[in-house]
C-alpha cells in the first residue's frame, strides 16, 4: 500500500437546492456506504460531511456540510474530492479488493506484460484498469497475486 493512507470515495459534483446541500458522486460499492464513512476532503474536515439521502437509480448521494448554509457556499465545494482513511475500512473478503491496493501492480495477459495499473475507470459496464501506458484493460475475470504484485487478465 502507498504511504498516502487516503482512499478516494467520492467527489462533490454540484450544489443541491438552496440550503447548502451538495450532490456527491460516490465511488463506493453502494451509495448508502456514505452513511457509515468518516469522509473528509481538502475543504471538508473529517466528521463535518453528513449523509442526507440517496438519489434513486444513481451513484449520487445528497449530503450536507457543517457550516455550509446556502447554495453559494455549496458551490465553492464543487470538485472537492472526498476520502476516507484506509485503516477505517474493513478487510475485504476473499476475492474482493480495494482498487487503491491494486494501483501499481503489473498486468499480464498470456504471459506478456501489458503495463502497470495507473487507475481504474468505470463507464457503467464494469471496472477497467487504465495502465500507465494509456492502455485500458477490463478487470472482469482477472486474478490477483498480491505476493508477486501481478494481475492476470484474460
Amino acid at each position: 500500500m502507498k504511504s498516502d493512507n487516503r482512499i478516494l470515495v467520492g467527489k462533490i459534483v454540484a450544489p443541491q437546492g438552496i440550503r447548502g446541500e451538495v450532490r456527491v458522486q460516490t465511488f463506493t460499492e453502494k451509495p448508502s456506504d456514505f452513511q457509515s464513512l468518516a469522509v473528509f476532503g481538502d475543504k471538508i474536515p473529517a466528521g463535518t460531511l453528513h449523509f442526507v439521502r440517496i438519489v434513486p437509480n444513481t451513484n449520487v448521494v445528497i449530503a450536507r456540510v457543517d457550516g455550509v448554509g446556502d447554495r453559494n457556499m455549496a458551490e465553492t465545494l464543487r470538485g472537492t474530492e472526498l476520502y476516507v482513511n484506509r485503516d477505517d475500512l474493513p478487510m475485504p473478503r476473499d476475492g474482493e479488493y480495494y482498487q487503491a491496493d491494486l494501483i501499481g501492480m503489473t498486468v499480464v495477459r498470456g504471459g506478456i506484460k501489458l503495463g502497470r495499473v495507473a487507475c481504474f475507470q468505470n463507464f457503467g459496464a464494469g471496472d477497467i484498469m487504465e495502465l500507465e501506458n494509456g492502455e485500458m484493460v477490463s478487470f472482469a475475470g482477472a486474478s490477483v497475486d498480491f505476493e508477486k504484485k501481478i494481475i492476470t487478465v484474460k
